[in-house]
Parts: C-alpha cells; structure tokens; sequence
C-alpha cells in the first residue's frame, strides 16, 4: 500500500516544458512519471533511494525519484523532487540539477 503526500505546486523546466510541448510522446511521458509518482512509484531509482523516499514521506525529508523514457534519444530520464517542505515539486533533465 502506498502512502501519499502533497506535491504542492508542480513546476516544470524551461526545457521540458518545451520539450513537453514539442512531442506528444514526451508530455504523455511526463505525465505518466508524475502520476506514478504521486502514487508512491518511485520510477527507476535505486532499491535504497526508494526505501529513502518511503520513508521521507513520514519524516518530512526531500522526495526524489527518476524515470527513463527508452525512445527519446536526446532527453532518456527525468528527476521529479519534491521539496521538504511540500511546496513545490519541480520536474527536470538530470542535468539541470
């Protein structure tokens, strides 16, 4: 059984918000990693980055999970983090981090 949390505000990158724009196939992607995530589906993360989200949800710590998309050639994997706080969780490239 998963546990939820607040997301707070979703906020995307300049750069996948273009690219989310751009190609149907990314922003359906996009959409999908965040809906697993909010449903405690932490994606492609390690076995003990998972086991660390889970129990960040009681303790109030940073979220962090990544999700690979096979077929983009250019941009394979989104980080989806969510703040402490429960404000605002942000969707980016890795390498935007």
């Amino acid at each position: 059984m998963s546990k939820t949390f607040k997301l707070g505000r979703i906020v995307v990158t300049k750069e996948v918000d273009e690219l989310m724009k751009q190609s149907p196939m990314f922003n359906r992607f996009t959409m999908v990693s965040l809906a697993r995530y909010a449903n405690g589906d932490w994606g492609d993360s390690s076995d003990e980055d998972k086991a660390a989200n889970d129990a960040a949800i009681d303790s109030g710590e940073r979220i962090f999970a990544s999700y690979g998309h096979e077929k983009s050639k250019k941009h394979k994997k989104i980080w989806i983090i969510t703040e402490a706080d429960r404000k605002v969780t942000t969707i980016l490239f890795p390498d935007q981090y």
